[in-house]
């Protein structure tokens, strides 16, 4: 799980600098004020999602625990399901896709609060 973690989250990270920058010069005359603000909040939990799983892949070199699992695995998905929707509604998706957006982001935070569980359950052992 940690080589995957690792691997996803590097990833992440190198999408959302080339979506950061690709908004900043590729879309600031295509998109209007609103989608440029969806745009840029997309990268940049793109980013927070890809350093997420940088932390979970890291700590599960050492510390191999089951929630660095859920961790890795909600965070990906959670990340793939928020920064998908909100890209697509910047890019004048159909406005449906806000009604699934909550869901990439409870991943997200499940994904995070399963860090913190595996801090926990370190600190107990």
């Amino acid at each position: 799980m940690s080589h995957f973690a690792i691997l996803a989250g590097a990833v992440y990270c190198a999408l959302a600098v080339a979506a950061g920058a690709f908004g900043a010069h590729g879309l600031a005359d295509r998109l209007d004020v609103r989608g440029l603000d969806l745009w840029e909040t997309a990268a940049r939990y793109l980013m927070y999602a890809g350093l997420g799983l940088l932390a979970a892949g890291v700590l599960d070199l050492s510390w191999q625990s089951r929630p660095l699992a859920v961790a890795a695995w909600s965070l990906a998905l959670g990340g793939l399901v928020f920064i998908g929707t909100v890209s697509a509604l910047a890019l004048g998706g159909p406005r449906v896709l806000g009604a699934v957006t909550p869901l990439g982001g409870l991943g997200l935070i499940v994904g995070f609060l399963a860090i913190a569980w595996a801090a926990v359950v370190r600190g107990m052992g």
